[in-house]
């Protein structure tokens, strides 16, 4: 694990997958999971602020930037007197804590206006789920397959990964419903784990646009 003081309100830390192997989480686990990423960032902050610099009562925000070597996270505590020279803090997805109260980590939601289209009985829709034999099968499909219109949500359920898509076949016009399931049949294979089951037992990873998110933070 690598650290480095950006100024007086940011640190960086940049933190290889064998870093996070050590620490028993995964990228995805920290795009996937709430509760583990509040305690990862917590665990994190305790390890790099040795000065006690980020005070327990001063909001904290926390920036993660996945890859594929592992991860950068950018830990800055609010200071309302900070001068304009500050460091910007643009990161793929953040999170605000209060250390003085119970609050949560939020964590940036992907919803891009698709409710009213799955609640409208006249739009029509297919729903496909399939299952991979690794994560990595599953990269280079999200790296081929660009969805017009519809929604891709990864899960993980006992050990495998599984893509559900909702496709919005009226509005599919440069890639049919043949030509997607003709590149599912590539790099997944057909699966009896239906949606119902993912929902009550499965993890969800990436939700609404799991396609483009992966491209964003797996594909170079």
């Amino acid at each position: 694990m690598e650290m480095d003081r950006l100024n007086d309100n940011t640190i960086r830390v940049i933190l290889s997958t064998d870093d996070l192997k050590e620490r028993g989480v995964t990228v995805l686990d920290l795009l996937g999971n709430k509760k583990q990423i509040e305690s990862f960032f917590y665990s994190i902050l305790d390890e790099v602020d040795k000065d006690h610099v980020f005070t327990n009562n001063e909001p904290v925000t926390f920036q993660i930037m996945p890859n594929k070597e592992g991860l950068e996270l950018l830990i800055s505590k609010s200071d309302d007197s900070e001068s304009t020279d500050s460091l910007p803090l643009n990161g793929l997805q953040g999170s605000v804590v209060n250390n003085n109260d119970d609050s949560k980590i939020g964590t940036e939601e992907y919803d891009s206006d698709t409710a009213p289209y799955l609640n409208d009985p006249d739009t029509p829709t297919k729903t496909i789920i399939v299952e991979f034999k690794d994560f990595e099968d599953y990269v280079q499909l999200a790296d081929l397959l660009h969805l017009e219109s519809g929604i891709s949500n990864l899960w993980e359920y006992n050990n495998k990964y599984y893509l559900q898509l909702i496709l919005f076949t009226d509005e599919m016009h440069e890639m049919t419903y043949s030509d997607v399931v003709a590149l599912l049949s590539e790099y997944s294979f057909k699966t009896k784990v239906t949606a119902a089951v993912l929902s009550e037992y499965g993890k969800e990873i990436m939700s609404k646009t799991a396609l483009e998110l992966t491209r964003y933070y797996f594909v170079k």
